[in-house]
């Protein structure tokens, strides 16, 4: 079974991002054990609850293994040593999208966490760090990140593994869904977007842009 080391578990409190706007998308490592619930990690916040946050977006983890390509692409910056820079939840290396698959369970400490739906990039990374076009950066490569929904609530701590327990509930890759639904250059079939459409183990949201997109292609 894939297993990795976490290198920290990290929350986010509201504060001033862009002028006095607020937003907890800048997160900090937790010190000792961390309450994991259906909500996600407590004391961590998403202000804007319309687009973050809920049951179905409860975890995110963005790749620590994508520092590199960030490094070539946006050059040198301290923030990419910051375990929280993507507004992550779980900092972790050696894994990416092209590793997991949509409802792939991971045990996390005593939590049992489940892949619900890639991770839609927003302005707010290009704010973090002062850098326009990351958006569309991850949009071409697919270096997205995901969303855990919370199966079973559990506590969990920095250096605690992060251990898949079950896999190949579906067909598709993080990669393959973020790439088809997300990215209008990469090529899909109508029957791929009618079956992630009525894919239970995707997030509601994502399967309404399957449904949409398998609409539009004639399904």
């Amino acid at each position: 079974m894939l297993t990795r080391v976490v290198e920290a578990l990290c929350t986010g409190q509201p504060a001033p991002f862009r002028g006095e706007e607020p937003s907890a998308f800048v997160k900090s490592p937790a010190s000792g054990p961390v309450r994991i619930t259906r909500e996600g990690l407590e004391g961590d916040v998403q202000v804007d609850r319309k687009n973050h946050g809920g049951v179905h977006m409860a975890v995110h983890l963005y790749p620590r293994s994508h520092r590199a390509f960030w490094r070539e692409t946006i050059g040198a910056s301290d923030l990419l040593d910051d375990p929280g820079a993507f507004g992550t939840n779980i900092a972790i290396d050696g894994l990416d999208e092209n590793d997991v698959m949509l409802g792939d369970r991971f045990r996390l400490g005593t939590a049992l966490l489940e892949i619900s739906q890639p991770r839609m990039p927003c302005w707010k990374i290009e704010h973090r760090f002062g850098h326009k076009g990351m958006v569309a950066a991850i949009i071409q490569t697919g270096r997205c990140g995901w969303y855990f929904q919370v199966i079973e609530e559990g506590v969990a701590e920095a250096g605690d593994m992060l251990e898949r327990v079950e896999t190949n509930r579906t067909d598709w890759t993080l990669t393959e869904i973020f790439s088809e639904l997300a990215n209008p250059k990469v090529a899909t079939t109508p029957e791929r977007m009618k079956a992630m459409a009525g894919c239970e183990l995707l997030s509601p949201v994502w399967r309404d842009g399957a449904q949409k997109k398998a609409e539009a292609m004639g399904a």
